[in-house]
């Protein structure tokens, strides 16, 4: 067997061109639903950040809801893709330590769910990494070919 080759599904998959569109869809998603959930009822994102004890709740919800939509909209566009990837990256980070502190709870299911959420969120920040990776990578080659 020849593991230098991909299966042939495997290579078709890769190869089509809205893969890459949707992996960073799938990847961003949810932030950018966030924000416009958050956008379209200010009150809840307002009552959100008050409940993370987040000071002024009002300037943090605007601050949330403006990376939950810009970070997606410049990985999605291609664009900026390291600006919108790090803005998600340094956001969740911020968001996993305020939102699942399971270093400070007594052990028990409570702090199982918030390791795991915690570890879940650390997963997506080496997601951002990638697509921001990937997109330099990208850059790098089409520079070389117009080279």
């Amino acid at each position: 067997m020849d593991l230098r080759n991909d299966p042939r599904l495997v290579d078709a998959i890769l190869d089509w061109r809205w893969t890459g569109f949707i992996a960073r869809l799938a990847l961003c998603g949810a932030y950018l639903l966030g924000g416009i959930v958050k956008a379209s009822d200010w009150q809840a994102a307002v009552a959100e950040q008050a409940h993370f004890g987040m000071h002024p709740p009002m300037v943090w919800a605007a601050l949330t809801i403006a990376i939950e939509i810009t970070g997606p909209l410049l990985i999605l566009s291609g664009r900026l893709v390291w600006l919108g990837a790090g803005m998600l990256g340094i956001f969740t980070l911020l968001a996993a330590i305020t939102a699942n502190a399971f270093w400070t709870m007594p052990a028990g299911q409570e702090r199982f769910m918030a390791t795991n959420a915690f570890f879940e969120h650390l997963g997506l920040i080496g997601g951002f990494v990638l697509a921001a990776l990937v997109a330099e990578g990208e850059q790098r080659r089409k520079a070389t070919r117009r080279a």
